[in-house]
């Protein structure tokens, strides 16, 4: 029985390799089997009062957020395999609690992986705001995890290698640098290539999802995105050859468009994979 049948939904769009539904995750979750997915990406809204349609609040009580969290969060964790992955994507403000959230459902943490964003802008009294926030969490030891190697970085300057690894170059692979819990490295998302004229709202770097789904699955394995937006998760999964889930509560246009292009555009990324 194939899982459209098995939670009496009809999706919007199928590909070889993922299904894409439209409506609300915190419906549609519950009705999904346990232990179905290997590994979890949530992007959800901010809760900063954007405008993703009408089916979409933004402005909801701070309790009523976290409480919204909570529910879609711990169906994510339900249908989770052992040793399967999650990664929620979010503000540091809200990572916080989303962290604890996750602990208390019996979550491995993992990593804190702060992305480096600087298209803010200056908050009276407070930091420059120049990084969100990417929690990564297991369900037990992981099943999976692939040693990502970044390239040495160098001196833009005079090209020369830059030294700062705690002096031991002699040592250091030449694949490349251990992926590192810091990414400063992930350009922003302004080509239309990788975001479509139907939706507004900012879409997220292909590089980010490249690690998510190469660190933690193998090809064939399932990833679920249960907020979908401008279909990256599932645009990076269709070039890895995962399968995939979608779940998207406003218009699916934009995401059906640009897996419907054949042209799976994303970022330059010089990432090794040591598997």
């Amino acid at each position: 029985m194939s899982l459209a049948e098995l939670i009496g939904e009809r999706p919007v769009f199928t590909t070889e390799l993922g299904v894409l539904f439209r409506g609300d995750c915190t419906a549609m979750l519950p009705r999904f089997p346990d232990a179905c997915v290997d590994t979890v990406f949530a992007d959800p809204p901010f809760n900063l009062g954007k405008e993703y349609g009408s089916s979409v609040d933004d402005r909801r009580a701070e309790v009523e957020y976290l409480d919204w969290c909570r529910a879609w969060l711990g169906e994510c964790c339900r249908i989770l395999r052992p040793g399967g992955a999650i990664f929620v994507y979010n503000l540091p403000r809200w990572s916080v609690e989303l962290g604890h959230q996750l602990g208390t459902m019996g979550m491995q943490f993992r990593h804190w992986i702060a992305v480096s964003i600087k298209f803010g802008l200056p908050i009276r009294g407070r930091l420059y705001p120049a990084h969100y926030s990417l929690l990564y969490y297991t369900k037990g030891k992981p099943k999976t995890f692939r040693r990502i190697r970044t390239p040495i970085e160098t001196c833009r300057h005079c090209g020369g290698e830059l030294r700062d690894y705690g002096g031991h170059r002699d040592a250091m692979n030449e694949k490349g640098v251990n992926l590192m819990d810091v990414w400063t490295d992930v350009p922003p998302v302004r080509h239309g290539k990788f975001k479509s004229a139907r939706r507004k709202a900012n879409a997220i770097s292909t590089k980010i999802l490249d690690r998510v789904v190469e660190m933690t699955t193998r090809e064939r394995e399932i990833v679920l995105d249960p907020f979908g937006g401008s279909g990256t998760t599932y645009a990076v999964c269709e070039r890895k050859k995962r399968r995939w889930i979608g779940i998207e509560i406003a218009s699916t246009d934009a995401i059906v468009e640009r897996l419907s292009g054949g042209d799976l555009h994303g970022h330059k990324n010089r990432d090794y994979v040591d598997d």
